[in-house]
């Protein structure tokens, strides 16, 4: 069977990949391709491949031009035109699913490849010639021939640079301590959560890592399984890139928190970057949020510093100036200038609570990549514990249900090749503590055997008041973790930043 689609894709990954092209070199043979189309534009891209050793990008507009000028048909000039015309979005993109394209091209060669085999077997039959029909069949060879159900994990210097090229590479990136702590997390093929009770900011720091995604040019859908509507989140998004409420509440008496060093604010700093020339609090004593308050406007002057690598982090409040509440045009503003710069990277799908599936997640991924071409390096889902059963699971016990969609929700990481992150309740254990432990989860514990990395979301009530959040270590598959560290982040939901800063 011609899948026009997959060998469309194909020939994206041939202009665009420089890895793609080395991953298919090894197997790469043009009878697979049913297109004319294809096998002109792939036979462009190994000649550009093999001179360069790197994928032509923007210079096949060039090559084709060349062609055009030296009596390429107008039918060939046409198809390949067109398919030239949709790459303006993926030339020089940070990011490109090379794994998934592997897999679909796996999928798709050796289909083609069998279906090639057959037709010639038949071929000898009809002709007479059983004799040659029988050495063929028996003659079959996999068309990729590094794809081995064993290695010798030694004796490729190739698989060796891969694995550890491909471990340092993540998709979103956090700056300073926040990065330090989980930045090695969020990478392909990685299933995070996050943990907290109600109202603890799990759906602000996942709306946090959906736009750092896009940022980073990572093509990414946010699912908004029930816990809020699409107008709520669509407006919170707003909120997040106008950094301005649309509540006249919010709008004034509002401290924006920024991390500070603890001998700045004692005045036990003598070094010669230190950003003040005096303190504010008494030696070793963490201030409150009303003494943080208090002396913000009493000493105005005062500037909070981090410039060393030994500062000893603290927060500090700065007054902001009042404004006026957000209304939609001025959102709409920000919003059109986001998309300017990160235009078809992101997708929202909202869905009433307990009405979104796995399985329903799978369809529309599928339909995405056929209609758009849309693949997802980054998946976030909002959130699991509201995520509705598979039909084919549905009348499982409930821990069971739960079971199963957190292992489904591995294997889409595993799939698509891509990060996925989520996050769920924590149980009524949790409420009252500092640090959320092992024993709060909720419903199934077997949840944590299926993420690759779990953390906690933690916060005492005057934390809260200053815009303080403790990200804590729960499960970190890869590398040593400490379920006692954590990183503080700081935040002010109100202008709908779950992000401004970080220290340990």
């Amino acid at each position: 069977m011609v899948d026009d689609f997959i060998e469309r894709r194909i020939i994206t990954g041939l202009i665009v990949s420089t890895e793609y092209l080395q991953r298919v070199q090894a197997a790469w043979n043009p009878r697979l391709l049913a297109s004319v189309t294809a096998k002109t534009l792939s036979t462009w891209c190994w000649a550009y491949f093999n001179e360069y050793r790197e994928a032509p990008n923007k210079d096949i507009e060039g090559i084709f031009n060349q062609h055009l000028n030296n009596g390429l048909p107008e039918d060939r000039a046409a198809a390949i035109e067109d398919i030239l015309s949709g790459l303006s979005e993926q030339y020089g993109r940070k990011t490109f699913n090379v794994d998934y394209l592997h897999d679909e091209t796996v999928r798709y060669f050796t289909e083609r490849h069998l279906r090639l085999h057959a037709d010639d077997i038949r071929n000898a039959l009809e002709k007479g010639a059983p004799l040659d029909a029988e050495k063929l069949a028996l003659s079959y060879a996999s068309v990729l021939k590094e794809e081995h159900s064993s290695v010798d994990p030694f004796a490729d210097a190739g698989r060796i640079r891969d694995a550890f090229q491909k471990k340092a590479a993540p998709l979103i990136r956090f700056p300073k301590a926040l990065g330090q702590f989980w930045n090695d997390q969020l990478t392909r093929d990685a299933f995070i959560a996050l943990e907290g009770p109600e109202k603890r900011g799990k759906s602000y720091m996942l709306m946090e890592l959906a736009v750092r995604a896009v940022r980073s040019d990572c093509a990414t859908v946010l699912f908004q399984a029930g816990d809020m509507s699409e107008h709520q989140l669509i407006r919170r998004l707003c909120i997040y890139l106008s950094q301005r409420s649309d509540q006249e509440r919010y709008c004034h008496d509002l401290y924006l928190p920024v991390v500070d060093c603890q001998h700045n604010q004692d005045d036990s700093c003598n070094r010669k970057e230190r950003e003040c020339g005096f303190g504010v609090a008494e030696k070793g004593r963490a201030l409150n949020f009303d003494e943080l308050r208090k002396l913000s406007h009493e000493h105005v002057d005062y500037k909070p510093c981090h410039n060393c690598r030994e500062y000893s982090g603290a927060v500090w409040l700065i007054p902001q100036e009042p404004t006026k509440h957000l209304v939609w045009t001025e959102a709409y503003k920000k919003a059109k200038e986001f998309r300017k710069h990160h235009a078809a990277r992101f997708k929202l799908s909202t869905f009433p609570s307990g009405s979104l599936s796995v399985g329903q997640m799978k369809a529309l991924l599928a339909i995405w990549e056929r209609r758009e071409g849309f693949v997802p390096d980054v998946i976030i889902v909002d959130y699991a514990d509201i995520l509705a059963p598979d039909p084919d699971f549905a009348r499982l016990e409930f821990r069971h249900r739960t079971n199963e969609i957190w292992q489904r929700l591995r294997g889409l990481s595993q799939e698509q090749h891509c990060l996925v992150v989520t996050a769920t309740q924590a149980a009524a254990t949790s409420y009252g503590k500092e640090i959320i432990s092992l024993e709060d989860f909720s419903e199934d514990k077997r949840k944590y055997g299926h993420v690759t990395a779990f953390y906690t979301l933690n916060q005492t009530p005057e934390e809260k008041k200053i815009g303080i959040l403790r990200i804590g270590e729960l499960l970190v598959r890869e590398g040593d973790f400490d379920v006692g560290r954590s990183v503080k982040v700081l935040q002010r939901l109100q202008i709908g930043r779950p992000f401004l800063g970080s220290y340990f």
